[in-house]
Order: structure tokens, then sequence, then C-alpha cells
């Protein structure tokens, strides 16, 4: 199987996570591209995103979410937990971190153009997006939501989405999110997560 993959996309670091914490990860061809550069890619994404995944027999599948739900049926233990209401809370996770991921990478995009062009209102609309699912996830570490001992779909996507914030400095996230803070610090030690660092060049 080929995977489709830009290092800094917290997307396809999402997929890249969970195969390596279910050790499947041998199971998979990286190849690197450049979704805001390389068209070709919309050959096997018509949206032109990452992480593709090409299967041995040719079908195409995406987005990060629909391949983290075939990676994880690979293989057991399921890292998409699979009874009520356990499975609905960590997709709803997986969601908002993945929308946040949606509204960040705008952030950086409007940052990237020329200050007379950039529109004001849509990047203050995806900051406070931004901001609205961090203190989700602050209230969610708190009343043990979010779990620093076990380490499934929303807590994985919820963990690369924050490295991302970081990397690409979207927001700074930390003050007023104390448990957020200290329970990614935790998460971000795991091998899975040290492995799929990047950092932009």
């Amino acid at each position: 199987m080929r995977l489709l993959y830009s290092p800094i996309s917290p997307f396809a670091r999402k997929v890249r996570v969970l195969a390596l914490e279910k050790g499947l990860f041998d199971l998979f061809s990286l190849e690197i591209v450049a979704p805001f550069q390389d068209e070709t890619l919309r050959s096997q994404n018509p949206l032109c995103k990452v992480p593709a995944l090409i299967l041995d027999d040719g079908e195409i599948i995406f987005d990060s979410s629909v391949v983290a739900d075939y990676v994880d049926s690979l293989a057991e233990p399921r890292l998409i937990p699979a009874e009520q209401p356990a499975r609905r809370r960590a997709l709803t996770f997986e969601a908002a971190a993945d929308g946040m991921g949606d509204a960040s990478v705008l952030v950086v995009r409007e940052r990237m153009r020329p200050e007379e062009e950039r529109r004001q209102d849509l990047f203050e609309r995806q900051l406070r997006a931004v901001n609205a699912a961090l203190d989700l996830f602050e209230a969610a570490v708190v009343d043990g939501a979010l779990s620093g001992e076990r380490f499934e779909i929303g807590e994985i996507a919820v963990a690369v989405q924050l490295a991302y914030q970081d990397v690409r400095q979207v927001s700074d996230w930390r003050p007023g999110r104390p448990a957020l803070s200290d329970w990614f610090e935790v998460v971000s030690k795991r091998a899975s997560m040290v492995a799929t660092y990047a950092t932009v060049t």
C-alpha cells in the first residue's frame, strides 16, 4: 500500500501515528507529496489533499478519517472504539481536532498573504474556532474524557493537531490550559509521536 503524505501535515501524521501504535507501519510505502504545489496529487485525490492511501488493488481512499478507519480495521486491538458511547466520543474528538486543523491551515495560509491582502474577518473567525476547540480539549482532559492512559483515535487526533499549533505557530495555546499542556507533554513523548515529528524547513 502506498501512503501519500506531507511530513508537516497533521492529518497525514494522524494516520502514521495510528499505524505505528498498531504495529502496522511496515505495511505502507511512504511517498512524500506537496499538496499545495503538486497538482499531480489531484489524480489520486480530487481534493488535492493528504493523506491518500492507494491500496494494492489500485483503490484510493481519503481523507484522514477514512484512511485511519481502514488502517484500524487491519488488526486488533482497535483504536477506534466499536461500542457506544466510547465510539461517538472518540470520533467527536477526532472531528473537533480535524476541524481545528482545517481552521489552523487557513490561518497559516492567510498569514502567508501580503498584510494588505489579508482577510481579517476570515482570520479572526478561524482563530475563534481554534481557541474554542482548545477550550473543549482542556475541559476534556480535566474530566478524563481525553486520557493520558490510553491513546486511541481521539487522543491521537488531538495530539497531532496540538503539535501543529507549535510547529506552525498558529496560536500560543498553553496559557490558561494547564491540564491540556500537561497532557500533551506526556503524550508527545510516545514513540509514535517522536518518530513522526517534523518541523518546517
